[in-house]
């Protein structure tokens, strides 16, 4: 059985956050969408490929975040957050979508 992509729900939690964080007015309640989303995310990429590279998606996950709002200021934020989810998309496919998973090897 074939292991459920995480690229959709690591790129869509990024739009998402950021849309209820607009249309609400309330960041926090934005931020709770992202901490959700990188938090499933986790969960599943240390599950395939082992707490570094899950501990790496993570860190280009809250990268991204933080370069979108620098980027925002050049592009415009809409522009800004489907870039950065374009690339939380394509690494988290690289990383941890495209390989198979990992088996538990007496662990």
């Amino acid at each position: 059985m074939r292991s459920t992509p995480t690229w959709p729900v690591a790129a869509g939690s990024l739009a998402l956050g950021f849309a209820v964080a607009q249309a609400t007015g309330i960041r926090p309640l934005g931020g709770v969408v992202l901490v959700a989303g990188a938090g499933w995310c986790a969960l599943r990429w240390r599950a395939k490929v082992g707490a570094a590279r899950a501990a790496g998606l993570v860190v280009l996950y809250l990268a991204a975040f933080a370069a979108s709002h620098v980027l925002a200021h050049g592009i415009g934020p809409w522009p800004s957050v489907a870039v950065v989810a374009a690339v939380v998309a394509a690494g988290s496919y690289a990383v941890a979508d495209a390989v198979p998973a990992r088996r538990a090897v007496g662990a």
